[in-house]
């Protein structure tokens, strides 16, 4: 019963808060349908008359941060979607900062002294206030006395109370969206709206267990450990338990701060490229990269290191995934548009039935006008609108593995770009690309794959045995199966029969409270 009704109740009451902030008088009426138009001239009659000073991000921070954590997580997703919401809903979601009011300093305390079983002045020499507030957590500044005596400085990263359980309540109001815009409008199967859920619901999930966030720095730190230029900060995993993360504090300035930066006399244009990079160099070697890599999460070093911190999100592609976007990074830089064309057949991002010539035209539309040119000349709104467009000429469905990496490539595109804004993308990334190719599709490439290969077939071969004895089984089975029929328990038909008859009756529950709610409502209104 509940179910059914209360997610639909969580989003009038999102959609009432939306019409007050003014959100829905964003959007752009003459281009929509006679329906939805109605609608949001309907929702706008419930405006405040303050809102219309505000600017259009301004009006979706102010409703997205009202709403709570979750729904300032699904923006900020959506933000790298603008292929779902459309390039300016995009543009004004980017704008959307993951900057809520601290929570109680007490409650914090709380939380720590909960997670360990023990007073926080036996973990902590010294515990400060809240530095940085978050929709998921805050980061208080502390000190540890190591064994020698010494005080060591730290950050404590602590989940804010009860957000767990609202999460997964706000995720069902997301998941009805998603399904109902899935079912009524075919068009909208192609960018796999409940996929989309699904990768947030995940995403947030491991984000909220920083254990899982500890062990992500352990691995990047051992990837990263003879990168030039770039390191994580190291975990206290004696102070580190599922809602407490404590790790090494970074004295060093945000990226967001480019004229203090400036002022430290650090490159900024080796700072930029260094931030591609390294991002491209974790993506393709290792398989495993930062995948919320904005300003905040960036530190430049005295010595002009980079610190990336806040791996509560990070993302990971397969060989074979690698390969593919290897290729078509390098296919754009060397103006191979054929070969891209083929690899999106090859990774069955295009549907066979697709003609590659004409794909490969579409591609060379798109990858041109940025060669000769540097990001300041280039429209990169333009040629996301184009790209989009391309995907659906071409029925490429969306792949929900390569979200994340789609996104975090925009982010530190646009990170680099405020360090340098005539960062050319495609020479910059060339180096890494370019080595990357040379060592995994030339020939000791070749070879290496071979020997994989091999040994896949070799550990086939041995498990041949197990195989063979499983097939047997089966087989027995099978044939009893067809010689004496299917068997099927009296009991277990029995509770078939009672469940179904409780989905029904709570089925026809839900909507006569739904039918008495409306009426209800219209009475009040009516009267």
């Amino acid at each position: 019963m509940g179910f059914a009704v209360t997610p639909l109740l969580r989003l009038a009451r999102a959609g009432f808060v939306m019409a007050r902030e003014g959100v829905f008088g964003l959007a752009n009426l003459p281009d929509l349908p006679t329906g939805p138009r109605l609608a949001i001239r309907f929702a706008r009659l419930f405006e405040r008359g303050s809102v219309k000073s505000k600017s259009a991000d301004r009006r979706l921070s102010d409703a997205l941060n009202r709403l709570g954590p979750s729904y300032v997580k699904l923006g900020q997703f959506l933000a790298t979607r603008a292929d779902v919401v459309g390039k300016e809903a995009a543009k004004e979601l980017s704008a959307l900062q993951d900057q809520l009011p601290a929570f109680d300093h007490q409650a914090a305390r709380k939380v720590v002294e909960d997670q360990f079983g023990q007073p926080i002045e036996a973990l902590y020499a010294e515990f400060g206030e809240s530095v940085a507030a978050a929709s998921i957590a805050q980061v208080h500044p502390a000190k540890v006395r190591d064994k020698d005596g010494t005080l060591r400085d730290v950050a404590v990263k602590v989940l804010r109370p009860n957000v767990q359980r609202r999460f997964q309540r706000d995720l069902q109001s997301f998941y009805m969206v998603a399904r109902l815009v899935e079912r009524f409008h075919p068009p909208s199967r192609r960018l796999r709206p409940v996929a989309i859920v699904d990768t947030l619901a995940q995403s947030v999930a491991m984000e909220m267990d920083f254990r899982l966030e500890a062990a992500a720095l352990s691995e990047m730190g051992e990837n990263t450990v003879e990168d030039p230029g770039f390191r994580v900060p190291e975990v206290d995993w004696i102070r580190t338990a599922k809602s407490v993360l404590t790790m090494e504090w970074i004295a060093g300035r945000k990226l967001s701060d480019v004229e203090g930066l400036s002022e430290d006399g650090h490159d900024l244009v080796k700072l930029g490229d260094l931030v591609i990079q390294s991002f491209l160099r974790h993506t393709l070697r290792d398989g495993f990269f930062h995948a919320d890599m904005h300003q905040g999460n960036l530190f430049a070093e005295t010595d002009g290191t980079l610190v990336a911190v806040d791996f509560g999100i990070t993302g990971r592609l397969s060989p074979r995934e690698r390969r593919f976007l290897a290729e078509i990074l390098f296919g754009f830089i060397t103006r191979n548009y054929r070969r891209v064309a083929e690899v999106h057949f090859e990774a069955g991002y295009v549907p066979a039935h697709q003609d590659v010539d004409m794909f490969a035209q579409a591609i060379r539309a798109i990858g041109e006008p940025i060669h000769g040119h540097d990001a300041s000349e280039i429209s990169m709104a333009r040629l996301l609108t184009q790209l989009f467009e391309v995907t659906e000429i071409f029925e490429m469905r969306t792949q929900t593995q390569l979200i994340m990496l789609q996104k975090t490539m925009v982010v530190v595109e646009g990170v680099a770009r405020t360090l340098n804004p005539h960062l050319d993308m495609w020479k910059t990334a060339e180096p890494v690309v370019g080595d990357w190719i040379k060592d995994n599709l030339g020939p000791v490439g070749k070879m290496r794959d071979a020997g994989s290969a091999l040994g896949s077939m070799l550990r086939i071969a041995n498990d041949l045995p197990i195989f063979a004895d499983r097939i047997g089984r089966m087989s027995a089975e099978m044939e009893s199966m067809v010689q004496k029929g299917l068997r099927f328990d009296i009991d277990t038909a029995k509770e078939i029969a009672r469940e179904q008859s409780r989905l029904a009756r709570s089925g026809r529950i839900a909507l006569w409270i739904l039918a008495l709610s409306f009426a209800a409502i219209a009475i009040k209104y009516v009267l």
